[in-house]
């Protein structure tokens, strides 16, 4: 099937061995593993430099400077399209990594088991000058053309497996009982694409990098992986954030796919991812999150996980912070439908950092007379998880926008 993808491969050049060989040898032990379902919270340091979660003691003063000045309603930009373009390519330029437009696909398809009304396909594909990355697509029976999903995989620090914990691996038997312990954890045991496919959308799903094919990484490697990026020009996260919007563009351009109804789907780090992808391109019409919104000032607090570094890197563009809020560049979506799940028990995404940031995006596309178009929801019993009932009403959310 053209280039197959080892364990270890991560990027297909010559600063592959220098960024995972400093990944390993460098990287600082984060003190416990993040699971995907709750935060662990981080020591006091008993220095006089440091408050607790690896603060500096004067961040009180730096989160008091960030201003978001072009928030939408707060910058001097009053054209609602021409604020897009403005907030979107300052978000492009904190990417560190440059658009992949000129880079063609390639696709190579290699064909899996047939049945329960889809098609199963592994593709890969270039997402990017620098390799060749393997995904997983699944066609619903039928003539076509259908509406589709990019479906994005979460971090849960659980690298191992990254497609494989929404589409149903058909091709390693290993990989398979580790997405079905995943899928029972957090899925209510389902295979989140495969249910997609059932009901009649395209769906495809690829590993983010350190993930499946592209890794894995470990945890403690995360940190020293995005230093090697930062040192080499580059951004661990903005390499994601490219490849993500590259793929939304390759399913879109598939003939089995009505272009106009395309949709971004994720849980966790893919919820983040989902909403991100929205922003940097239209070819996305909608997208759902679950589990991941926030303000930023209120997710910088002592305890919270993010304070801890690793896996903070892939959702990090350095600066962005001083322009614009997490919702803010998440408004870049409106008016397209968009919804936002939030566990109440989640310990990730403190309620008022919830709060905050579903107020800001209710009162953009409020501005936008879309208000309708919003889905934000918080479940009071649940915590970080995308279980069944919450699956069915993106469902039908999915059937009724697109």
């Amino acid at each position: 099937m053209g280039e197959l993808f080892g364990r270890r491969t991560f990027v297909a050049s010559a600063a592959a061995a220098a960024i995972l060989g400093g990944a390993a040898g460098g990287s600082e032990a984060a003190g416990g593993s993040e699971a995907a379902g709750g935060s662990e919270a981080a020591g006091t340091s008993e220095t006089g430099d440091l408050v607790g979660g690896n603060l500096p003691d004067f961040h009180p003063a730096l989160k008091a400077e960030l201003t978001f000045p072009l928030a939408w309603g707060t910058s001097p930009v009053r054209d609602f399209r021409a604020w897009r373009r403005a907030a979107r390519s300052t978000v492009e330029e904190h990417l560190l990594v440059d658009r992949q437009h000129g880079t063609p696909y390639a696709p190579q398809f290699t064909e899996g088991p047939q049945g329960e009304g889809y098609r199963r396909q592994l593709v890969t594909l270039s997402l990017t000058r620098y390799e060749r990355v393997r995904g997983t697509l699944l066609t619903p029976d039928g003539p076509g053309p259908f509406p589709a999903v990019l479906l994005l995989h979460d971090h849960g620090a659980t690298f191992d497996i990254g497609k494989e914990k929404l589409v149903r691996p058909w091709y390693d038997d290993t990989r398979l009982a580790s997405a079905q312990v995943w899928a029972d954890k957090y899925f209510s045991g389902r295979f989140v694409g495969d249910e997609l496919a059932r009901r009649g959308y395209v769906v495809l799903c690829l590993d983010a990098p350190g993930w499946g094919d592209r890794g894995p990484v470990t945890y403690d490697q995360q940190q020293a992986l995005a230093s090697n990026f930062y040192n080499l020009g580059s951004s661990l996260a903005g390499l994601m954030a490219r490849e993500d919007a590259r793929a939304a563009g390759f399913l879109a351009g598939l003939d089995r796919v009505d272009a106009r109804r395309v949709a971004a789907v994720g849980f966790s780090m893919g919820a983040y991812r989902a909403w991100q992808t929205a922003a940097l391109t239209d070819d996305i019409a909608a997208a759902a999150s679950v589990c991941w919104m926030t303000g930023l000032k209120d997710m910088m607090v002592p305890g919270n996980n993010t304070l801890r570094g690793q896996s903070s890197y892939y959702m990090l563009h350095p600066g962005l912070a001083r322009h614009l809020d997490i919702p803010d560049v998440a408004s870049i979506t409106a008016p397209r439908p968009m919804l936002f799940f939030n566990g109440g028990q989640d310990t990730l995404f403190p309620a008022d950092g919830v709060r905050v940031a579903h107020d800001k995006l209710r009162a953009v596309w409020r501005s936008r007379h879309a208000e309708e178009r919003l889905h934000l929801k918080t479940w009071p019993d649940l915590g970080h998880v995308f279980v069944d009932r919450m699956q069915d009403e993106v469902f039908t959310w999915l059937d009724r926008v697109l």
